[in-house]
């Protein structure tokens, strides 16, 4: 299998893809052609367990990655969550579904593909020869970074260096990532959001890569980098195949999912996955406040130029989300200069435009809504009320979405109605203080106070990740603007 870069020209393995994180020209890895998951074994999938399904759909894309290896780096990966099912479907009523996925390590969605990656670099690395160090650099809206440390601390070779926007994480992601152990580790905060970190990462592969490169090895472990993204395919065709095997669909039928979204990564995997055969109907896009993409939806331009609101959903506040950037490269039917040349306007004017014809299609696939903040907290404690299950605010916001995409076709006599899942992307341990206001109403300045009282009212397990983290010192103290990043990347490596 090969890749190319969504703004044209270069062409590498998938080894060299997840190596080098992101394309020289400044573009993202995407499949040459999307491989197809055939319906025979898409049965066969059914009676495989999460590690087995995921293997085969990554095989898909990494076919020079030993499939004995590739297996067993998933088993060994998933074995450190909780619970037997790395990815467990949990049936609500009237068609809906929640697929929890944050039984990991640090209890965020991210975990499903930050526990393998480290596996995926290394044995790229050995593929092409490589034995440099090598240098993860990532920007974080709060879950990635911690998925990242915890991934790759204390792994020979390799140190991992984290930037996270100064007020815009949780308190608690904040605790994750600044008390986390490693000698090969480093956490800055930058004094900015979400977007100056992902542009300051951005900048540094695209004009210091070079000079990096004369020390050690450059890659990244955002969803810039494909081997963050291809892991994440496989729980959409693991949550189908348990739909099937529960006897709530029958084989070929579609099923809607729906997304909370910020960087456009989660999503787009479902986008994967239907490219590949997945018998998708449609993929909501539920935003925050920060409703870039909602916006794109209804009026087809992408428009950054407007107010960047903090909210209680933190790793959903971006307005650049890069991994939109390969759907658009679809869209125009992977025109590598049409999207070379929208990123250069989103760059310098803030926006860009899609044709009718790209609008249509991405409307035909997509439904795209937001929630603020206000129906972020009423459908968490309505939720709550009606069936005694919390959920965190990433995935209060999906719900809500979730819920008026459902009103809508129940209105709609002549609509296609198909399952619903809605995606859980945290646990709500990771943001106590804003789901305990949604639950109770009432505000506490202390984290630990705020999951102690949680888990009163829900009897819902606290997870040890939260748990351990509570009396750990804090490691990471250094806060920079962002112009500051490449000096300490330098500082770091020595």
């Amino acid at each position: 299998m090969e890749f190319i870069s969504t703004r044209g020209g270069e062409r590498v393995t998938g080894a060299q893809a997840i190596v080098n994180g992101m394309a020289v020209d400044g573009g993202l890895y995407v499949p040459a052609v999307f491989p197809r998951i055939s319906a025979e074994e898409l049965s066969a999938m059914l009676g495989m367990d999460y590690a087995e399904r995921a293997a085969l759909v990554l095989g898909k894309y990494l076919d020079e990655y030993d499939p004995a290896g590739l297996l067993s780096a998933l088993r060994s990966a998933y074995a450190n969550f909780e619970g037997d099912d790395p990815a467990p479907l949990v049936r609500m009523d009237n068609g809906m579904y929640v697929l929890e996925l944050f039984h990991g390590p640090t209890c965020a969605f991210k975990d499903m593909a930050l526990t393998v990656l480290p596996y995926l670099l290394r044995e790229g690395c050995r593929l092409l020869g490589i034995d440099k160090e090598v240098l993860v650099l990532t920007a974080t809206s709060g879950d990635t970074g911690k998925a990242a440390l915890e991934g790759f601390a204390g792994k020979d070779g390799v140190k991992v260096m984290v930037f996270y926007p100064e007020e815009g994480v949780s308190g608690m992601q904040k605790l994750q990532m600044c008390t986390q152990d490693g000698d090969n580790v480093n956490v800055v905060a930058v004094r900015g959001n979400f977007d100056d970190c992902q542009a300051g990462v951005k900048k540094i592969f695209r004009k210091h890569r070079a000079e990096i490169g004369q020390e050690v090895l450059l890659t990244s472990a955002n969803s810039i980098n494909f081997g963050r993204l291809a892991p994440q395919i496989a729980y959409y065709f693991s949550a189908y195949c348990d739909l099937v095997t529960s006897s709530q669909i029958g084989m070929g039928d579609k099923v809607d999912f729906c997304v909370p979204t910020g960087n456009f990564g989660n999503i787009l995997a479902g986008y994967y996955a239907m490219r590949m055969g997945l018998p998708v109907g449609k993929l909501l896009c539920a935003s925050n406040r920060n409703c870039v993409l909602s916006d794109l939806w209804k009026t087809g331009t992408y428009d950054t130029k407007r107010p960047f609101w903090r909210t209680m959903s933190p790793s959903m506040d971006i307005l650049v989300s890069s991994n939109f950037e390969r759907l658009i490269f679809e869209l125009s039917n992977r025109d590598g200069a049409l999207t070379s040349e929208r990123m250069r306007s989103l760059a310098q004017t803030g926006r860009y435009s899609l044709g009718a014809e790209e609008l249509n299609e991405f409307r035909d696939l997509f439904y795209a809504d937001f929630a603020n903040e206000d129906d972020t907290v009423e459908c968490i404690y309505d939720f709550f009320e009606e069936y005694g299950y919390p959920m965190d605010t990433h995935t209060g916001v999906a719900m809500c979405v979730a819920n008026r995409y459902k009103k809508k076709l129940d209105d709609d006599p002549m609509s296609e109605k198909h399952p619903l899942v809605v995606l859980s992307t945290a646990s709500p341990y990771k943001f106590p203080q804003d789901v305990l206001y949604a639950l109770t109403g009432n505000d506490v300045k202390d984290s630990f106070k705020g999951v102690k009282r949680i888990h009163l009212l829900t009897a819902m397990k606290v997870p040890e990740a939260i748990k351990s983290v509570r009396y750990k010192p804090i490691r990471f103290k250094t806060t920079v603007s962002s112009d500051k990043m490449l000096a300490e990347v330098l500082k770091f490596i020595g």
